[in-house]
């Protein structure tokens, strides 16, 4: 029964969303790859829909030919190792193409037309910390003394039917503080600024944490047409 379902998932990306066409656009920096980046990235995609914990699980439903079904006869699919490669030299511009397709097809088939909470299509903002090392970096990782690390902030919808991810923003070095405090709060009104030009009126209120409590982020939200929700942790500051 759950492989059925998951077939038919797949079946419906593929025929409502052209998720195909958009991954076969992907691109990444390897030279002369023996796999090509949209059987890499439509793996990991698999991987997040079965909800695999890991690299090694995913590994080895791989090895256990559990997606056999899903690829033509005879396909050979790559291993962990060639999936970590290329996630590591992506286009991430290819990829935000991808989803800005999904959202706009979402408002087109009037998948938000009920909005999510009261009447209002609602998103929510969260920092978080996508990769951190000691001992390996990149020109565009941010540093704190011997650490490495890439953080950024996630736009979703929140409240009832579809919780899509509309937008990601990074933490750019050389422009955003490592400091949370700071550079969380300058990669949040970018975030709001880019969604509301390429999406335009589909957000009406913007959630986020305590770090926005102030008013050049609120102020910011304003003048883009979107009101703005500080959930503020309860706790009394003397």
């Amino acid at each position: 029964m759950r492989k059925n379902y998951f077939i038919k998932l797949v079946k419906y990306m593929k025929n409502v969303y052209n998720i195909e066409t958009g991954l076969n656009k992907l691109t990444d920096e390897r030279i002369n790859p023996t796999y090509d980046t949209e059987k890499v990235v439509t793996l990991m995609l698999l991987g997040f829909l079965l909800r695999s914990k890991s690299f090694n699980e995913l590994n080895l439903i791989i090895k256990n030919n559990e997606l056999n079904k899903l690829f033509p006869k005879g396909t050979r699919q790559p291993l962990v190792d060639t999936i970590r490669d290329t996630l590591k030299v992506i286009d991430i511009k290819g990829l935000k193409q991808i989803n800005e397709y999904i959202i706009k097809k979402a408002v087109e088939n009037k998948v938000f037309e009920n909005r999510t909470i009261e009447g209002y299509i609602v998103v929510d903002i969260d920092g978080t910390k996508f990769f951190g090392s000691n001992k390996k970096s990149c020109p565009e990782c941010l540093k704190n003394k011997t650490h490495c690390f890439y953080n950024g902030a996630v736009m979703s919808i929140v409240g009832e039917g579809s919780k899509l991810v509309i937008d990601f923003e990074n933490y750019r070095a050389g422009k955003d503080s490592a400091s949370k405090n700071e550079g969380e709060q300058n990669v949040t009104k970018r975030l709001p600024t880019d969604v509301v030009s390429i999406h335009k009126n589909l957000i009406e209120v913007v959630v986020y944490d305590a770090l926005a409590c102030n008013s050049v982020w609120i102020n910011h939200c304003i003048e883009h047409g979107v009101d703005g929700i500080v959930r503020t942790k309860n706790m009394t500051l003397i």
